[in-house]
């Protein structure tokens, strides 16, 4: 059987402040992954102030929700000493740490082996956060192994 290994770098497009399903982004940024019958795909946000999650992919509230009780946990309105870039950026930290910037996720057929109701979340904690990068590596057996 031959295996492999694949590594590129997904550009999230800019989202404001929020909860955002990003898997068709992802999976179209990576189209090999289609190339592997089974693996694991680690995704690593570049950012500190972003984070990624996996959760419901079907209701637009659940994200809405996220984040109004994500911002209930932590606030704008506490007294940070980091506020050189804004009163959102030393929250976005702490959100950021609490969710991390790292996924791993199985590759089952060619695709990421995601539950009926599991999607990939961009979670923007800045008002105004800029594109993301989201470096993907992917290490797996190949969906139709040549014989050497």
């Amino acid at each position: 059987m031959t295996s492999g290994w694949h590594q590129s770098t997904v550009r999230l497009a800019s989202k404001g402040r929020g909860f955002h399903l990003v898997t068709d982004e992802i999976e179209r940024g990576v189209p090999e992954i289609r190339n592997y019958r089974v693996g694991i795909c680690h995704l690593f946000l570049q950012h500190t102030s972003a984070s990624l999650s996996i959760n419901e992919n079907c209701d637009p509230d659940v994200r809405r929700d996220m984040e109004d009780i994500t911002n209930s946990i932590v606030p704008e309105s506490r007294s940070y000493r980091h506020q050189a870039e804004g009163a959102d950026d030393m929250p976005a930290h702490v959100k950021s740490s609490l969710f991390g910037c790292s996924l791993t996720i199985p590759i089952q057929s060619g695709q990421f082996a995601l539950g009926t109701w599991q999607g990939i979340y961009l979670c923007e904690h800045r008002n105004r956060g800029g594109s993301r990068n989201v470096v993907v590596t992917i290490q797996g057996e190949a969906r139709n192994p040549q014989k050497k």
